[in-house]
This record gives C-alpha cells, structure tokens and sequence, in this order.
C-alpha cells in the first residue's frame, strides 16, 4: 500500500526538499539526507507505507533491521564516524523510517540528540553525487 502524499511513497517534489534516493534494498528504499551537518546522514524507510514499527511481522522486522545493519557498516566504513545514531521518530511523516547519523567526537552535537534538520551544511550536486556513488559501492 502507498500514500500518494507520503514523500517516501513517491511524492518527489516533498523528497526532494530533504533527501536524495541512493538505492533499494530488500525491505527499504535509501536516501542521503540534503542536510550534512553529520557527514554520511542517510534515511531508511521501510518499502511498504505503515506508520510504526508495531504494523510489520517478525520477520519484516527482521528484514528492515538487516538492511540498517548494512547500510551503518557502510556509514562506518567510509565515514569513520565515532558512533552512528539512530532515529524513529514519524511525529509528522506517517511512514516509517529510521535516520542513520553519523556523529563525530568533539564536533556538531557530539554528546547530544541530532537536530532533525538543523539547516547548516548543504553541497552542490557533484558532491552529493560522489556520496551517493560511495555508499551505493560499500553496499
């Protein structure tokens, strides 16, 4: 089932405010974050529009959390970061997904909760395209 008006569901004019598709993976469609403050912040949304984790079985559940699982070590090993965070929150976005946030020691908001966007850090699309081409390859 999909939402015409979810942005993960395919709403790409409100996509394209926040994040860039990078690929598919079994349970999940994977996006970089437009927003880099955290370098290598990417999006999981589970492929199918539910709104919370309790609507998925075991074993989709399972599947989910093996590509989250994929998708950190690949984080890890091209960004290095310190420590990955992980987001479910889905207040307001009715589909459920998980943000992957690279954190660094001694830099922005190390040792506190991630801003959910906090409009600092924006490239031009030859570098987005550089990341996007370095996680799909470590994938």
């Amino acid at each position: 089932m999909n939402d015409p008006n979810c942005a993960y569901c395919g709403n790409d004019d409100t996509l394209a405010k926040f994040g860039i598709f990078i690929c598919e993976l079994p349970a999940s469609k994977i996006y970089l974050f437009k927003e880099q403050s955290h370098l290598g912040r990417c999006i999981a949304a589970y492929k199918n529009h539910i709104g919370d984790i309790n609507e998925l079985s075991d074993a989709e559940l399972s599947a989910y959390y093996q590509d989250i699982a994929k998708l950190s070590r690949a984080l890890k090993q091209i960004f290095r970061p310190d420590k990955i965070n992980y987001g479910a929150y889905g207040d307001t976005a009715k589909h459920f997904h998980t943000h992957l946030v690279p954190k660094y020691k001694n830099e922005f908001e190390w040792g506190d909760v991630f801003a959910m966007n906090p409009d600092r850090i924006y490239f031009e699309t030859a570098r987005y395209q550089e990341l996007i081409k370095n996680i799909k390859a470590a994938l």
